[in-house]
């Protein structure tokens, strides 16, 4: 399956082609539309002029970093924040995964695991461990056994939850409608 989180094609192959990519726009996924979130990695590695790399995020100047997201169009609407995050996500990678996203979820003995790990990433919550867990689960193959329950609410088939759910335009719309919902559910209480 190919990977349309934000229906630009040229954004979306690179989170097919780069677990890293993947794991930052979901870090990115706050407080913004999840399309300018995901794209998000790809205006990064255009500024870079090549595709990511932990090591070199994690060694970049910070300064320098919070300065490149923060260029117009800004890859966040706080750049300056999330440039923090995202450096020290890329840090923990190197220091526990040899630099590779992949290498959380390779290995796992099941979906308890792979949520675990996903929950110890700097900036990783339990609830948006459990909606990339169900990303990996639903769109990549990654399967452990148990992961829908460890994905919760979001590894159940047939629902528009999430970014797990967004496979084409209509599924972003559906996504949309029922986030809408959630909140105006939540107003009203």
């Amino acid at each position: 399956m190919r990977i349309q989180l934000t229906q630009r094609p040229e954004a979306d192959d690179l989170l097919g082609r780069s677990p890293l990519a993947l794991l930052i726009g979901m870090l990115l996924d706050q407080q913004i539309p999840m399309e300018w979130a995901f794209s998000g990695p790809y205006t990064i590695a255009e500024r870079l002029g090549h595709d990511l790399t932990a090591e070199e995020i994690a060694h970049r100047d910070p300064e320098d970093f919070a300065a490149l997201l923060a260029r117009k169009p800004a890859v966040h609407r706080y750049p300056s924040s999330m440039a923090r995050r995202i450096q020290q996500l890329a840090a923990y990678l190197v220091a526990h995964h040899d630099g590779s996203a992949e290498a959380l979820w390779r290995d796992v003995a099941d979906g308890k695991e792979l949520l675990g790990r996903l929950t110890a990433l700097p900036g990783f919550g339990r609830q948006k461990a459990q909606i990339f867990l169900a990303l990996l689960g639903k769109q990549l193959g990654v399967r452990p056994p148990g992961w829908r329950e460890a994905a919760g609410p979001y590894g159940e088939e047939g629902v528009f939850r999430s970014v797990a759910d967004v496979v084409d335009r209509e599924s972003l719309a559906k996504v949309r409608l029922t986030k809408q919902e959630a909140k105006q559910a939540a107003k009203g209480k």
